[in-house]
């Protein structure tokens, strides 16, 4: 075996409904004497053959000559685009909520074709081919202008970015990465959003090499494009920003990185224009799913610059706020995530302050529920007809029982690791709380065992309505 090996990434990084972008990348690894592997850093990169300065994301050296091909699932070619100045290309003229198969082409060979080889830990910690193969497909959104969304999933994963080499009673990472994966190969999950903290500096959490802060592409190799790869090539994630996404709680600001490595400014920077994005300090956007189905990101982070206060504050941000909350009847669901909950019963964070200037605007504007992190558990609360969600142990899980439902209207919640599983169809949306599965991911689904604040035990979905 050659001393580095090179293992290609495919990402699907966006998808609207008539175009896609598709990006692709590789992580070097060292093969040692004594056949352990070892992820090269950043740094190291200028010994692999070729030398590289970076491996992924949106500013990265190209690979070379590339094209992407999309055919409809009868293997009819519909596009083509080609590029030598990066590793993504858009793919447009596609049609609304349609299904497509893709391929990229890299100096006239296909990428990360056959058998892959994925991480594996244990004893021997590395990577090892598994029968995991990339299955190159994805379906357009419907149409925003006039096509209702019919019925829709997605799903929802916060706080998780704590790396999967090593795991302990609160970092589940690959746990929740598989569980996911078991969801998502027998339901048909259309896009992921998180509620932040996508990626922890790696000086205080298992499993990122020793150092790490996410603001080196290697860093991003155990905490997002491993666990999550066979669907990062199929499905969208759309993230917000999280407290240790930035220099409010490490010693690095990964805002950049997260940008550059989730394709967003690339993403977002066509609709800027029209209004459906803020960003610069701060990261706001909009996106609709078919006509009746709309998620606002909000940046609830707090920055030095800004004397302390939350960036949502900041007058641009503000007006684009008030702006994006407008009463619009077409939208049957609109679906706020953001980081910092507005309500949270604990037992480490509570209600968030200053989010209360922001409950007046989910009113006007229809907000039917609102998805956030921050808090290690699961938490289900009920104010003024708005249904909030907190869903912040996608990895880091903090054990114990909340201690203010009352202040919080908390109606259930849970202290395990889990991720949501929603469906949308009509009138109605149910969320599912999943909980982990073992490392090689062969137990059945389980759902999320809840409480209700007056510690009973509550089953089933939770059920929201307009």
């Amino acid at each position: 075996m050659p001393e580095f090996h090179a293992e290609p990434y495919l990402h699907l990084a966006g998808l609207s409904h008539k175009s896609a972008l598709i990006a692709w990348g590789a992580f070097y690894f060292r093969t040692r004497s004594d056949k352990a592997w070892k992820l090269v850093d950043d740094s190291d990169l200028r010994c692999v053959h070729p030398p590289r300065r970076d491996s992924i994301g949106a500013k990265s050296a190209p690979y070379g000559k590339a094209r992407v091909n999309v055919h409809d699932l009868s293997g009819a070619l519909v596009a083509t685009a080609f590029t030598e100045t990066t590793n993504f290309c858009w793919v447009s003229g596609l049609q609304p909520d349609t299904p497509y198969r893709y391929e990229v082409i890299v100096n006239d060979q296909r990428w990360a074709e056959g058998e892959r080889w994925d991480w594996t830990r244990g004893t021997t910690q590395g990577l090892v081919q598994r029968g995991g193969r990339y299955i190159n497909e994805f379906r357009t959104h419907p149409d925003p202008a006039r096509e209702p969304s019919g019925s829709f999933t997605f799903m929802v994963l916060g706080d998780f970015g704590t790396g999967m080499r090593k795991s302990s009673p609160t970092r589940r990472q690959l746990e929740v990465a598989n569980a996911m994966q078991k969801v998502f190969d027998t339901e048909p999950v259309r896009l992921i959003i998180t509620t932040g903290d996508n990626i922890y500096a790696g000086r205080r959490i298992l499993g990122l090499p020793a150092g790490a802060q996410g603001d080196e592409d290697d860093d991003w190799f155990f905490t997002f494009f491993q666990p999550y790869r066979y669907m990062l090539n199929r499905v969208p994630v759309y993230p917000c920003i999280g407290n240790h996404d930035t220099g409010e709680t490490e010693d690095h600001d990964d805002r950049d990185q997260l940008l550059d490595n989730l394709y967003l400014v690339e993403r977002i920077a066509s609709d800027e224009s029209s209004g459906r994005a803020s960003v610069g300090p701060g990261l706001f956007y909009r996106f609709r799913y078919g006509r009746d189905v709309e998620f606002i990101c909000l940046d609830t982070s707090k920055e030095s610059f800004f004397r302390g206060k939350r960036l949502f504050e900041y007058p641009k941000h503000w007006e684009w706020i008030e702006q994006a909350f407008q009463p619009a009847p077409e939208v049957r669901w609109r679906l706020p995530f953001c980081h910092h909950p507005p309500f949270s019963a604990g037992p480490q964070h509570h209600n968030t302050d200053g989010m209360e200037r922001l409950l007046p605007l989910f009113a006007r504007g229809g907000a039917r529920a609102v998805f956030s992190g921050h808090e290690h558990n699961f938490q289900h609360a009920s104010h003024d007809g708005i249904d909030y969600f907190v869903t912040g142990a996608g990895s880091k899980l903090r054990k114990g029982a909340p201690d203010r439902f009352e202040d919080a209207h908390t109606l259930s919640w849970s202290d395990h690791a889990h991720f949501l599983l929603v469906t949308i169809s009509g009138s109605t949306m149910r969320v599912r709380a999943i909980g982990e599965l073992g490392e090689l991911g062969d137990s059945g689904i389980q759902d999320l065992p809840r409480l209700s604040s007056t510690g009973h035990a509550v089953t089933g979905d939770i059920v929201v309505t307009v």
